[in-house]
């Protein structure tokens, strides 16, 4: 419990296997290392044939619209919200720092869903994700598994905290916290992917 968000603390915390989420909008924050703990393998990821119709209707992008993305998964209307605006202020400073990106999918009326996360060399830290529209959240994530396995580079790990019903049917899946760790490490090793600059 506790500590600050600085850029320094985040990163650090996310190299241990930690990431920090308030208890509620107003409550105290919370430093969290989850057993089991979620990933999603980036040769696991489930795509459905409307899923894959749905990758046709979006454009797919990388850090365009950052705090858009980090304000609507923020939506204090979206139940168990915890997004408040410190951690909106402690992400943008990580954006502006070059280690917190968001993956969106646009259509012909804008912003439709996406994501954002933490990228440490071959880690992605997932945090947050959206939609406006049918299948937009789903399709920035294919975007996103598909830029982390661009290079082949088997080490990258994809960390998405626990393993909800929405993610599982993604292909997510809960590990030991001592599995990861030592994933962790690994993916510690490997350098970033080019989409990140």
């Amino acid at each position: 419990m506790g500590a600050d968000l600085e850029p320094g603390t985040l990163l650090h915390a996310y190299r241990q296997g930690l990431f920090p989420m308030s208890l509620g909008r107003a409550g105290p924050m919370g430093w969290w290392s989850p057993d089991p703990r979620g990933v999603l393998p980036l040769d696991g990821l489930l795509v459905s044939r409307s899923l894959a119709r749905s990758t046709a209707r979006y454009d797919v992008r990388v850090n365009t619209a950052f705090a858009e993305v980090v304000e609507a998964c923020g939506d204090p209307r979206r139940p168990g919200g915890w997004i408040n605006a410190e951690i909106r202020s402690a992400y943008q400073r990580l954006h502006d720092l070059g280690w917190a990106h968001s993956i969106e999918a646009w259509d012909e009326d804008g912003l439709a869903g996406g994501l954002y996360g933490v990228a440490i060399n071959g880690l992605f830290a997932g945090e947050s994700m959206f939609y406006r529209r049918v299948d937009a959240s789903k399709v920035a994530l294919v975007g996103l598994v598909d830029l982390l396995r661009q290079d082949g580079e088997p080490a990258r790990l994809l960390d998405v905290q626990w393993v909800t019903d929405h993610l599982q049917r993604l292909g997510a899946v809960g590990i030991p916290r001592s599995d990861y760790l030592d994933r962790l490490r690994r993916a510690l090793r490997v350098g970033p992917v080019e989409a990140w600059g």
